[in-house]
């Protein structure tokens, strides 16, 4: 059933309005049971294994990630290239077509990530701008994120919350968490209200769609059992943009996992990243042409 779904999955003219209107969208489901259960089975595998650390792509997104300390909010990013069996989910394909008609024809697989809240000292993650991690200059472009938890998503253990409209001002201002640059995250520290913030539990399966320039936060996860989300985020056409030099909250990070992506850059592994970097080009252009083909 899902297959059949996904390939051709719709959102319907209301979903697409809330979305332009108030930044972000709930849905009920978009992928099945079954591969729930999957990705789950994979997403323990990889944090148990530490898959990506010694490259800098596994760290403490809330804290200083040093060796010994047990993470409070472990991430990977672009965790397909360590499970390349994520790269065929139907979650991929309802996802990429989610973000096609939001952002248009040209929207593209733009990254991916996997975050774990370990069950009762889960961290928060802080309030803040997807946008504000950028650090590509030279260009514009709109993203959105799709965000799908893999058990259910509740208050209490961390799930999606966001101030609705803010999406339709500017990107505000961001710093690492208490203003400590060895700390990946970001948290806003420019003038918002969230007073008015929507919480968003969801079904294992559901998924919360919202634009990168929407406020949002996870609580953390006081529960009795891990809390895993799987991101995959789009960009849409890409428009030249000289004035934009990235943001200087970004230049400031000096946290322990770039220091290791670089060492292992160093170790001769940026020979490896450029053939992933051709493998994900030939994957988005594979999925451009399945979108043309079921178009």
């Amino acid at each position: 059933m899902w297959e059949r779904v996904n390939a051709n999955f719709r959102l319907t003219d209301e979903q697409i309005r809330r979305f332009r209107d108030v930044g972000f969208v709930v849905l009920d489901r978009i992928t099945g049971d079954e591969e729930v259960e999957r990705l789950r089975g994979i997403f323990d595998r990889l944090f148990a294994t530490s898959a990506g650390r010694d490259r800098g792509r596994q760290f403490d997104l809330a804290g200083t990630d040093e060796e010994g300390r047990p993470p409070v909010l472990p991430q990977i990013l672009n965790p397909v290239e360590f499970a390349p069996e994520l790269a065929e989910t139907q979650f991929r394909v309802a996802a990429l077509a989610i973000a096609r008609q939001l952002l248009g024809p040209e929207a593209e697989p733009w990254f991916e990530h996997a975050i774990l809240k370990p069950p009762g000292y889960g961290a928060p993650t802080p309030w803040h701008q997807d946008e504000a991690h950028r650090s590509d200059g030279g260009v514009d472009y709109e993203q959105v994120s799709i965000w799908m938890p893999l058990q259910e998503a509740t208050a209490e253990n961390g799930c999606m919350q966001f101030i609705p409209k803010s999406h339709l001002g500017p990107v505000l201002a961001h710093r690492s968490p208490g203003n400590d640059p060895r700390v990946m995250a970001l948290e806003c520290i420019g003038g918002f209200d969230g007073a008015n913030s929507v919480l968003c539990p969801l079904p294992p399966g559901g998924a919360t769609v919202h634009h990168a320039r929407t406020l949002h936060q996870a609580g953390a996860n006081t529960s009795g059992i891990p809390r895993r989300a799987y991101i995959l985020a789009f960009r849409g056409k890409v428009t030249p943009n000289p004035a934009f030099e990235g943001y200087r909250w970004n230049a400031e990070k000096t946290t322990a996992a770039q220091a290791r992506g670089k060492a292992w850059e160093n170790r001769g592994g940026a020979a490896g990243r450029l053939v992933r970097r051709a493998g994900a080009f030939v994957a988005r252009v594979r999925d451009k042409a399945a979108g043309l083909l079921r178009g």
